[in-house]
């Protein structure tokens, strides 16, 4: 089969570890090489007490091997390869492709490529073997039960977007909450527990495997808007590590993060009781799960949001390009990125948020730079009187062409500024307003207004020594950005693996308290995730404790 037409690129981040077996006092999880792995009859007795036959994921290229798949349908793959939706629906899919690979010791990559003529085999790579295909909270229960009875490494997966690879893991089994598609919009809301008189006068719950676009066309439906996030296709999760890592939105700078803006969380811990959380019940739980991270305290079962009538927004665009091999093309892009951090704290003073795109200096390509933001309420004269300025220094700096997109996914780390640092870069809006400790956040987004992602791609077939070249310049990277802003965090969705101190970067102040939650709610640490809250405790692969 020849080379697909629609190059794969992969996010940085590798999996690289050494096997060890488990022991008796369980300090190793159970894989499925181990003696100690559940038999035919054990996953019989699961399947008896789920509600869909249990599933056993592939990789998505699968289909272009016929010694794997002779069923299988290439085109299909090679079509939709780059498509967030199409993934989602695919247990094996993960968002970024790197996370289905496996990297062993000695620089021998577990995968399964879907440029064939690369001439390896399509193996398992880092996929999870088998697990529970969750319709609903029972399903989740039992999966949760059978992983604790037997020591299982557990993932939990919704739609697989997920930058620090917390959706997979090899020989391990999967709790996929993708198919949880139930949506309840509420005229009035009143949370579990709270007195009869603590309404909100719009919500909608959303079950956990819903994705946005599936969100903002039922809020949509009845006049309603969301605080929710971005991706190709609405693709993302709305329900799962997108609101456990925060939540930012181009609404944000308006109405907040999205931990801001729920009411009320429904989660299966790991003793397999599914509880409702929120400010009248089991508080530390709520507190925890609004940014202490996606797949460490439970697994969640539905998320209820505050919603609010749909009105006028505005919206504006700014898109520049560079031809390539221009002399100064670099200055010139740093030079825009000046003016528009100068102009940034006027614009989220004017309630625009949105997102800036900027694209890869590789040798021979074009430089661009992509701006898209809106202003939710404001008025024609508001925008005008707070967007023109940018659009104006911009006018002057470079001319508006068309933005070049190559469609490579990239991997991402981040930094978020704080008002310390940058006071002309920076505006935080209703994000700065709620206390810091009000949520598992880490309090550095209450005096940030922008965080700042960068990263690398490669196409598939690279060598672990190449991936590991560019894994030491990003490293460089990240030190920069330290001495740059020392005392700021990261986005937990949107970072590195390679942070050297994840617990503050990624948590701040709040780490012992989430750690404090995190063993009162699950000791045993069935959930355990790359640079989690208790991943501390582990070795690289979350195999064995350290």
């Amino acid at each position: 089969m020849g080379k697909p037409s629609l190059a794969a690129f992969i996010l940085l981040g590798c999996v690289l570890t050494i096997h060890a077996a488990p022991d008796a006092a369980n300090n190793c999880k159970c894989l499925s090489t181990d003696s100690c792995w559940p038999n035919s009859s054990d996953f019989d007795k699961l399947a008896s007490e789920v509600t869909q036959p249990l599933i056993h994921p592939i990789p998505p290229a699968s289909p272009c091997y016929p010694a794997s798949n002779p069923s299988g349908n290439c085109t299909e793959v090679q079509e939709n390869w780059m498509d967030g939706n199409w993934r989602s629906d695919r247990v094996g899919a993960m968002q970024a492709p790197n996370y289905e690979t496996f990297t062993f010791a000695n620089g021998t990559i577990s995968a399964c490529y879907l440029n064939t003529t690369l001439g390896a085999p399509c193996e398992q790579g880092n996929i999870p073997v088998i697990g529970v295909d969750a319709r609903g909270p029972s399903d989740i229960q039992a999966a949760v039960n059978f992983a604790r009875t037997h020591n299982l490494r557990l993932v939990v997966k919704n739609t697989g977007h997920d930058f620090l690879g917390r959706s997979a893991a090899r020989d391990s089994f999967v709790i996929w909450t993708h198919n949880m598609k139930n949506i309840t919009i509420h005229d009035t809301f009143t949370p579990s527990g709270a007195p009869a008189n603590e309404t909100y006068p719009q919500a909608i719950t959303l079950g956990a495997g819903v994705q946005w676009h599936e969100a903002y066309d039922a809020a949509s439906s009845v006049g309603h808007v969301l605080v929710g996030g971005l991706a190709a296709g609405g693709s993302v999760g709305a329900a799962g590590g997108w609101i456990q890592g925060g939540g930012h939105s181009a609404l944000s700078p308006t109405y907040g993060l999205g931990v801001d803006n729920v009411l009320e969380m429904t989660v299966v811990t790991a003793d397999g009781e599914h509880l409702t959380a929120n400010s009248h019940q089991n508080q530390d739980l709520f507190w925890a799960l609004r940014g202490g991270g996606g797949g460490t305290f439970g697994v969640v079962t539905s998320v209820t949001y505050r919603t609010r009538p749909d009105g006028q927004i505005i919206s504006g665009f700014l898109t520049t390009s560079i031809k390539a091999n221009t002399t100064g093309s670099t200055p010139i892009l740093v030079k825009l990125m000046s003016e528009l951090f100068r102009h940034s704290t006027n614009l989220t003073d004017g309630g625009w948020g949105g997102y800036i795109f900027t694209s890869p200096s590789a040798p021979g390509e074009a430089m661009a730079l992509q701006l898209i933001l809106i202003a939710p309420n404001a008025t024609w004269a508001q925008a005008n009187e707070t967007f023109n300025p940018l659009l104006q220094s911009a006018a002057a700096l470079a001319a508006n062409s068309s933005f070049e997109n190559g469609g490579a996914l990239n991997i991402t780390t981040g930094t978020a500024f704080p008002f310390e640092s940058f006071k002309a870069l920076v505006a935080g809006g209703a994000v700065s307003k709620p206390d810091p400790d009000s949520a598992g956040l880490n309090p550095a987004w209450r005096k940030a207004g922008m965080h700042s992602v960068w990263g690398d791609t490669w196409p598939e077939g690279t060598s672990a020594s190449e991936i590991n070249t560019k894994v030491a310049l990003l490293k460089q990277r990240l030190e920069i950005a330290h001495r740059i802003v020392p005392d700021s965090g990261a986005y937990f969705n949107e970072a590195s693996l390679f942070e050297n101190n994840f617990q503050q970067t990624f948590f701040g102040d709040h780490y012992p308290k989430l750690k404090a939650i995190k063993k009162r709610y699950d000791p045993g640490d069935l959930f355990v995730v790359p640079k989690g809250v208790g991943s501390e405790d582990w070795d690289e692969l979350l195999h064995c404790r350290v």
